[in-house]
C-alpha cells in the first residue's frame, strides 16, 4: 500500500516538516473493505501523553491498493519551542459509512472510523539533530485498548521490522534551514533558563502560600484549574525549598510547548534535591519523557541497595520500553548494577529474555542482553544450562499434550518418565541453577515423582533433589500456553506487602512463592511443597461432593490430622495470620475468580491463594452477573479454625479482625507506591493493567481519597460484608466442586 502525503509544519520560525507517505502490501482489514468507504490520516505532536497542539488529519481518498496524499499538514507550533522528546504519532483509518436501517432514511447516514495501523517517529534524532529528507515508516496494526484513540503516542518509536505485510508511510521532513538544525545544548538551555528566571516578589503572599500547600497536599487526583497551574509555576522556588517531593506536580503542568519555560524548568532541575526512592519511581512513568528529569530520577535510584533494587526490577524493565533511544540513562544503570551482582542479572536477563518475541522490544531488549552476556561471560554459561532445560521441558510438555489426547493418564505419566530417563533429558534436566531462584542447585531429577497436571494446558510437575537441603525435594511447574506475566506481578506485590508489613512489627506468615515467565506464554512456578488445595481438604473429609463445600470441620480436622497434639495451637495462629493477609491482599488488588482450586493451606497451617488470573476488579461473569460478589474470601468454616472450633470464642476471632485492619491501614499508608509501580507496569501491556481506569481500582480499594478514618470505616463495612455473604462463596465453591467432578 503506497501513500503519498505531503505533510509540513510551518517553516521557520514555527515548526516545519514535509512528509511523504509511501507503504508496503495491504494490510488485511483493508481487503475486506472491498474499495467501500474513505482512508485518512491523522497526525499528532505529542511530550509523553500531552499534545503539543491540535492534532491534524489528511484529506479523505478512496480505498484502494495504492492511496496518494498530495497535501501538507500543517501543526501550529513553533520549531524553537519543540520539545527534546517530542514525538510525531501517525494513524493510518477508514472512515466506513454505517448500513441504514429501514424506514430510517429521514436519518442523516452515521459513520465509522476503522482503525488500520499506526506508527510514531522522534522528530530529533539521537544526535540532537532535527531530521529532513525522507523517511520510510512501517506501521504498527494492534492498537491499544483505550475507547476512541487512533493515535498511540505511548506505543514504540521503533519500526514494524515485518516489513513484507506491513502498511508503510513514507514521510518527508522538510529542510527548515540551510544547514542541520539541532536541540540547544545543555548549556546554551542552562543560559536561557537563567536569563528568563523571575526575581521573587517580595513579600511573600501567605494566602498563596496556604493555597499551595493545600494543592501540593490535596488528597484527590483530580487535574488542576488553569489559575492553580499558574499558581504551582509561579512558586515553583518555593516547591524545590519545602516541598521537593511534589516535583511531578510541577512537571505535569510545566509548558512543555514554551521554549522558555522549558529552559527554566531544567535549570531549577539543577539545584533540586535528590529525591526519595517513592517519588523518583513515579519520574520514569511515561507522562515524564524529558532526558534531563530521566537522569535525575536515575541519580535518585542509585542509592538503591541490591535488595532493594530488586524489589523494582519488573517495573524498571517495563520502562525500558517507554525509551526513545537504545542508549539511554535507564540502561546503563541496569546494566550497571546487574554486572556487580549475580542475582539481579540473573533476573534482569529473563525479564528481558521473557520477552524477546515482541517485535516491538525485540532490538533494544536483545542488544540488552548481549551487553550483559558479553559483560559476563561465565554467568552466560549458566543461563544457557536453565535455557536448554527448558527447552527439553517445552518438548516433553509438547509430547505430553499429545499423547494424552490418545492414552488414558497413566499410560501418558508412564512414557513421559521413560523420555525423561534418556541421557539427554538426564543431563539437561541435572545440576543446574533454579531460574526461579539460583540461589537453588537442581542437583538430580527425580523422575518418578514427576507428573503432569490435568488443565488444558497440561502443565508439566517436575520435581528435583536439592544439593543445599540435604537432598530435600524441590518441585517446579512448567507452563507453556499461559501468560504468567500477571502472576508475578501479583506475587511481586503480595511479597512487597509482605516486607512492608514485617518492617512495622507485623509477620502474616505470607507465602510469595516463585513465579517466572521465561517466554512466549512458557514460565515456571515454585511448588509449595507439603501442601494441598481447600477442594481436596474438602473432598478427602466429605462423603459427597455435594456436601464437600459446606462441610465445617473439614479444614480444622486435616490441621488436626498434620499437627498432633500441642502443634495445633501454633498451626491454628499460622492459619490465623496467613488468612489476615490474604484477606487485605486479595481485596486491595482485587483479585478474582478464588475458588477452593486456587487456595491453598501448608501442612504447618498456613493459608495462601494461587492462580492470579484477575485481578484490579475485574471479576468473573456468567450470563452477565457477576460470579464473586464478596470482597474478599472469609468463609465460615475459616472462622471455624480461626475460633479453634468453638462457636462463642469471639476473643479470638476479633484478633484476626485487629490483624486484618492492621494490615489494611500499613497499605494505605504506602498506596502511593502501589500506584506508581502498577503505572509503570502498564508498558507490559497486560489486558488487565492497560489505562488509568484500571489503576483506579487501587485508589479506591485502599480509600485514598478518604482520611484513615474513613478508610477504616470503609475496610470494617467490607470486612463485614464478607463475613455476611460467605453463603455466596460456598454456593460458587459448590458448583465449582460439581462442575469439576463432572470433568473427572
Amino acid at each position: 500500500m503506497w501513500i503519498c502525503l505531503l505533510f509540513g509544519i510551518r517553516p521557520c520560525p514555527a515548526l516545519g516538516v514535509c512528509p511523504a507517505f509511501s507503504a508496503g502490501q495491504v494490510p488485511e482489514i483493508l481487503q475486506h473493505l472491498d474499495g467501500q468507504g474513505l482512508l485518512v490520516v491523522q497526525a499528532g505532536l505529542f511530550h509523553g501523553n500531552e499534545m503539543l497542539c491540535k492534532t491534524v488529519s489528511s484529506s479523505e481518498v478512496n480505498v484502494c491498493s495504492e492511496p496518494v496524499w498530495k497535501q501538507r499538514l500543517d501543526f501550529d507550533i513553533n520549531i524553537c519551542d519543540l520539545p527534546r522528546m517530542a514525538r510525531l504519532c501517525f494513524a493510518l483509518y477508514a472512515v466506513i459509512e454505517k448500513a441504514k436501517k429501514a424506514r430510517s432514511t429521514k436519518k442523516k447516514s452515521k459513520k465509522a472510523d476503522c482503525p488500520i495501523a499506526w506508527v510514531n517517529v522522534m522528530l530529533f534524532d539521537y544526535k540532537d539533530q532535527l531530521k529532513t529528507g525522507e523517511c520510510c515508516l512501517h506501521m504498527w496494526s494492534s492498537f491499544p485498548d483505550e475507547k476512541g484513540e487512533l493515535l498511540n503516542p505511548m506505543g514504540t518509536v521503533q519500526c514494524n521490522p515485518n516489513t513484507e505485510s506491513a502498511a508503510a508511510l513514507v514521510i518527508c521532513f522538510p529542510s527548515v534551514a540551510s544547514h542541520p538544525v539541532y536541540y540547544p545544548s545543555f548549556e546554551q538551555l542552562l543560559e536561557l533558563g537563567r536569563n528568563g528566571e523571575q526575581p521573587r516578589a517580595a513579600p511573600e503572599d501567605p494566602e498563596e502560600k496556604l493555597q499551595l500547600k493545600e494543592i501540593l497536599e490535596r488528597r484527590s487526583h483530580t487535574e488542576l484549574y488553569e489559575h492553580e497551574k499558574d499558581l504551582v509555576w509561579k512558586m515553583r522556588y518555593d516547591i524545590r525549598d519545602q516541598y521537593p517531593q511534589a516535583l511531578a506536580k510541577l512537571l505535569i503542568i510545566t509548558k512543555w510547548n514554551k521554549h522558555e519555560d522549558v529552559a527554566q524548568m531544567i535549570s531549577l532541575l539543577q539545584t533540586w534535591p535528590e529525591l526519595p526512592v517513592l517519588n523518583a519511581l513515579e519520574l520514569l512513568d511515561f507522562s515524564f519523557p524529558d532526558r534531563y528529569v530521566g537522569s535525575f530520577a536515575i541519580n535518585s535510584l542509585k542509592k538503591l541497595t541490591d535488595h532493594e533494587l530488586f524489589r523494582y526490577l519488573l517495573q524498571l524493565v517495563q520502562v525500558l520500553k517507554y525509551e526513545s533511544y537504545l542508549d539511554c540513562e535507564l540502561t546503563k544503570f541496569l546494566l550497571d548494577r546487574a554486572l556487580s551482582n549475580r542475582k539481579i542479572g540473573h533476573f534482569l536477563f529473563w525479564h528481558l529474555r521473557s520477552e524477546m518475541h515482541v517485535p516491538a522490544v525485540a532490538l533494544r531488549f536483545g542488544l540488552i542482553l548481549e551487553a550483559y552476556c558479553r559483560g559476563s561471560t561465565h554467568h552466560m554459561k549458566v543461563l544457557m544450562k536453565q535455557g536448554e532445560a527448558l527447552n527439553k521441558m517445552k518438548a516433553l510438555n509438547d509430547f505430553v499434550k499429545v499423547s494424552s489426547q490418545k492414552t488414558t493418564k497413566p499410560q501418558t505419566k508412564e512414557m513421559m518418565h521413560v523420555c525423561m530417563k534418556q541421557e539427554t533429558y538426564r543431563e539437561a534436566l541435572s545440576h543446574l541453577q533454579s531460574p526461579l531462584n539460583p540461589n537453588i542447585i537442581l542437583a538430580e531429577v527425580c523422575v518418578d515423582q514427576c507428573t503432569f497436571m490435568d488443565s488444558k494446558m497440561k502443565p508439566l510437575w517436575i520435581v528435583f533433589n536439592n544439593e543445599e537441603t540435604g537432598g530435600g525435594g524441590v518441585g517446579i511447574i512448567f507452563k507453556n500456553g499461559d501468560d504468567l506475566r500477571q502472576d508475578m506481578l501479583t506475587l511481586q506485590m503480595i511479597q512487597l506487602m509482605d516486607i512492608l508489613w514485617k518492617q512495622e512489627g507485623l509477620d502474616l506468615r505470607m507465602t510469595p512463592y516463585g513465579c517466572l515467565s521465561t517466554g512466549d506464554k512458557t514460565g515456571l512456578i515454585e511448588v509449595v511443597m507439603h501442601s494441598d488445595t481447600i477442594a481436596n481438604i474438602q473432598l478427602n473429609k466429605s462423603n459427597m461432593v455435594a456436601t464437600a463445600a459446606f462441610n465445617k470441620d473439614a479444614l480444622l480436622n486435616w490441621l488436626k490430622s498434620k499437627n498432633p497434639g500441642d502443634a495445633l495451637e501454633q498451626a491454628i495462629e499460622e492459619f490465623t495470620l496467613s488468612c489476615a493477609g490474604y484477606c487485605v491482599a486479595t481485596y486491595v488488588l482485587g483479585i478474582g475468580d478464588r475458588h477452593s482450586d486456587n487456595i491453598m493451606i501448608r501442612e504447618t497451617g498456613q493459608l495462601f491463594h494461587i492462580d492470579f488470573g484477575h485481578f484490579l476488579g475485574n471479576f468473573k461473569t456468567k450470563f452477565g452477573i457477576n460470579r464473586e460478589r464478596v470482597p474478599f474470601i472469609l468463609t465460615y468454616d475459616f472462622v471455624h479454625v480461626i475460633q479453634q472450633g468453638k462457636t462463642n470464642n469471639n476473643e479470638k476471632f476479633e484478633r484476626f479482625r485487629g490483624y486484618c485492619e492492621k494490615a489494611y491501614m500499613i497499605l494505605r499508608r504506602h498506596g502511593l507506591l502501589f500506584l506508581h509501580l502498577f503505572a509503570l507496569m502498564k508498558a507490559a501491556g497486560l489486558p488487565e493493567l492497560s489505562c488509568s481506569k484500571d489503576i483506579q481500582y487501587l485508589k479506591d480499594s485502599l480509600a485514598l481519597g478518604k482520611t484513615d478514618e474513613e478508610a477504616l470505616k470503609h475496610f470494617r463495612l467490607k470486612f463485614n460484608e464478607a463475613l455476611r455473604e460467605s453463603w455466596k462463596t460456598k454456593v460458587n465453591w459448590l458448583a465449582h466442586n460439581v462442575s469439576k467432578d463432572n470433568r473427572q
